[in-house]
């Protein structure tokens, strides 16, 4: 049985300046806003460059943009890595790493057990909060279809882009960017409940457009309840292994009854 080295002084303290937290509430939600919006825009931007390059007329491209799957991939993969890069450059000026925001250690066997729980969780509450609001607001629309921006019914063999896509990326990049950066800033200064509440509420805004037909509301119903839930697994690990778990199999499942057996 081999011993382990002592750590040296410099290593302990390089070690806790790397999970010290030098922004608060005001720099987390700015911070997440710009990143957010600047990596959509230069995403779309990129994306551009081919259509140009092939000439296309506007409806030519506007076609492709839509209705491709490769391109919404792309799409995806450009932003969410972009999201990350300059998550990166913000910590870095800081003088802090990812682990100050929950990406620390590694994944462990009871993290499963965190997801199992926390999808049961989520579940039930949505359920309830679902039934509730329902018999609240009797004319609200619950089968207003949500634009995933992937299509169905060409989807073929390039269903692996699709999953990557929906349930790989989305779940990383959000979790690191929502649970891990704002909701560590927001905790800086505000309770667990009031900044859980906040995270969640921007969260649940996002998917809030993007219905084919109208607002989508039961989708930020959705989404709210699922940010509380994985914040709870944020707090208890003092982790993100488990919210991205969660994330993904919430995900995954909304993948499957849409694309392998069209559901809805």
């Amino acid at each position: 049985m081999t011993n382990k080295k002592p750590k040296t002084q410099n290593e302990v303290v390089d070690q806790k300046s790397s999970s010290i937290v030098t922004w608060g509430p005001a720099a987390s939600i700015i911070v997440v806003v710009v990143i957010y919006i600047v990596s959509q825009l230069i995403a779309a931007l990129i994306l551009s460059i081919y259509p140009a390059l092939k000439h296309w007329s506007y409806s030519q491209a506007q076609n492709w943009l839509s209705n491709s799957n490769y391109a919404s991939f792309i799409l995806t993969l450009i932003v969410e890595t972009l999201v990350i890069f300059f998550l990166w450059l913000f910590l870095k000026h800081r003088k802090t790493t990812f682990k100050s925001i929950g990406l620390k250690d590694r994944p462990r066997l009871t993290d499963l057990g965190y997801i199992l729980v926390g999808f049961a969780i989520y579940f039930l509450a949505y359920a309830v909060c679902l039934t509730l609001v329902q018999r609240l607001v009797p004319s609200l629309n619950v089968n207003i279809k949500q634009d995933i921006g992937f299509s169905t019914s060409t989807v073929g063999n390039q269903l692996w882009l699709v999953f990557i896509s929906l349930v790989i990326l989305p779940p990383i990049a959000e979790e690191i960017l929502f649970r891990g950066f704002m909701y560590t800033g927001l905790r800086t200064k505000l309770n667990k409940i009031v900044a859980a509440l906040i995270v969640s509420v921007f969260f649940a805004s996002l998917h809030l457009i993007e219905g084919q037909g109208g607002v989508l509301w039961v989708a930020g119903l959705d989404t709210f309840i699922l940010s509380l839930v994985l914040i709870y697994l944020r707090e208890k690990t003092d982790k993100l292994w488990a919210s991205m778990g969660l994330h993904m199999v919430k995900n995954f499942i909304a993948f499957a009854a849409l694309f392998l057996f069209h559901i809805g």
